[in-house]
């Protein structure tokens, strides 16, 4: 560069970031192949074709989260242009209303048959093993009203209804979508997802996601793993008929485990160490055992109840209740100190069982304690007439009730809960899995619990205000 003046010389920096690595899998996949497919044609005022569009909006949600559709073109700008499948001047026909045209094309497009077509091409390109699926819900909070998104059909398709249900972020002031996931069982790999209405229950949900599973593994005999919204007599007999198999959580007010609880507590089980591991977050705490045992009599419907035992879980259960008791323990001591003070407006039966029952509710100990109330007459003398007192001064006797609080454990019930502490029953018609089996079957399902957690924090998941529900 000799001979050059200093002014002839110019400098331009272009972003890379992680785009090589998502560039790597995503030509494996094919995806600007497919997004291309979308709908082929150019829109006429822009040089930039929807699978490009989409493209970039692709790949900017995998490095920059959720982010407005108006701030695409500068983060466009910045970027080497080969590495979002764009020429140095086809940004400048990249803008929000491009980027939404493309989605409103993508809605009318068969999105059924793009997300099976890019499954199999993941399947096929990675070797992900389809003997298992999990399978979970969470909600989508929304901040805003939404009049728009009412789920009416909108060019001939349902389009989703964000209102009211119950919401799994504790936020129910809100309106909700359901995001349901199902991944494999071998590397959490997403196979299949599904946007609902804000209020649809997860039991209802099941079978219809089995049924794609199957469509889009080309089997039946899978094994589905799912939370305790998928043991309704429907949906398990459904899958058990189709000769799928399955294992989820036992509800806690069937009466199996009733039962069951009731037998350990004079019972000892013949219990089987699945697995014995180091305490997962202290090198000095105890270990973390699972222990499991098969019921000795199955469900109503027939089907093998696997019971699970955890050594942290059953500290955290003891934990747990001897914390509601304290809380019990220092509330009724308040309400005590309360009731014995000279200013104290609680002065009827009616009143303290109205803070006892405050007491009980709060404290969530109800179970293990008894309050005991006891009536008190307090008397008080004062002058009978008017003026200063004197020897022959009559007093008449004033009586007033008051009333005493006291707390009561019983020991025993503590006792006799602690022996199911740590305890939690699996249903499964896999007759062909050891209990220990089943275990690790069900112990996958906290890697798809993961994905949603980065959804909402790696991802950064924010509320969306939409213009339009066919962009959505």
């Amino acid at each position: 560069m000799e001979g050059q003046s200093p002014d002839s010389l110019s400098l331009k920096s272009q972003v890379v970031a992680g785009l090589p690595i998502i560039n790597h899998f995503l030509n494996k996949l094919g995806i600007d192949h497919l997004l291309s497919a979308v709908h082929p044609s150019m829109y006429l005022r822009s040089n930039v074709s929807d699978g490009q569009a989409l493209g970039v909006l692709l790949r900017n949600i995998i490095l920059r989260n959720c982010k407005p559709l108006y701030s695409h073109y500068e983060w466009a700008k910045r970027i080497l242009p080969e590495l979002i499948g764009l020429g140095s001047p086809d940004a400048n026909g990249l803008n929000d209303d491009r980027i939404g045209r493309a989605l409103e094309h993508l809605y009318d497009a068969d999105r059924a048959t793009l997300l099976t077509e890019i499954f199999r091409r993941t399947v096929k390109g990675f070797a992900i093993d389809l003997r298992q699926f999990n399978n979970d819900s969470t909600t989508l909070t929304l901040s805003g009203e939404y009049h728009a998104a009412d789920g009416k059909v909108v060019r001939g398709k349902h389009s989703v209804e964000i209102t009211y249900g119950h919401n799994k972020d504790h936020r129910p002031d809100l309106k909700q979508l359901l995001f349901i996931l199902t991944v494999s069982a071998d590397g959490a790999v997403p196979v299949h997802c599904r946007v609902m209405d804000g209020n649809v229950a997860d039991v209802d949900t099941h079978i219809e996601t089995w049924n794609m599973l199957r469509e889009l593994s080309g089997r039946a005999d899978f094994t589905y793993v799912a939370d305790c919204k998928l043991c309704s007599r429907k949906s398990l007999e459904y899958i058990d008929k189709q000769k799928g198999r399955f294992v989820t959580v036992l509800p806690r007010n069937r009466r199996e485990g009733k039962w069951f609880r009731t037998f350990v507590k004079v019972n000892d089980p013949p219990w089987e160490v699945a697995v014995s591991r180091p305490h997962p977050r202290r090198r000095s705490g105890s270990p973390d055992v699972w222990k499991v045992t098969e019921a000795q009599l199955p469900s109503k419907e027939g089907y093998r109840i696997i019971w699970v035992w955890n050594s942290l879980m059953a500290a955290e259960d003891a934990d747990s209740r001897q914390a509601r008791i304290e809380k019990a323990w220092i509330a009724v001591e308040q309400l005590k100190t309360r009731l014995e003070g000279k200013r104290c407006r609680i002065r009827t039966r009616e009143r303290v069982d109205q803070e006892i029952e405050r007491i009980l509710n709060a404290s969530g100990a109800r179970r293990w304690v008894h309050i005991e109330v006891k009536r008190l007459e307090e008397a008080q003398f004062r002058q009978a007439n008017k003026g200063r007192p004197g020897p022959n001064t009559k007093y008449r006797k004033i009586t007033r009730e008051k009333f005493s609080v006291g707390i009561l454990v019983d020991n025993d019930l503590v006792q006799s809960d602690a022996r199911s502490d740590g305890m939690f029953p699996l249903i499964t018609n896999c007759r062909d899995l050891k209990p220990s089996e089943i275990l690790a079957a069900y112990k996958s399902q906290p890697q798809l619990e993961k994905r949603f957690e980065q959804l909402k924090t790696v991802q950064d998941l924010a509320p969306v205000w939409l213009k339009n529900v066919t962009r959505s």
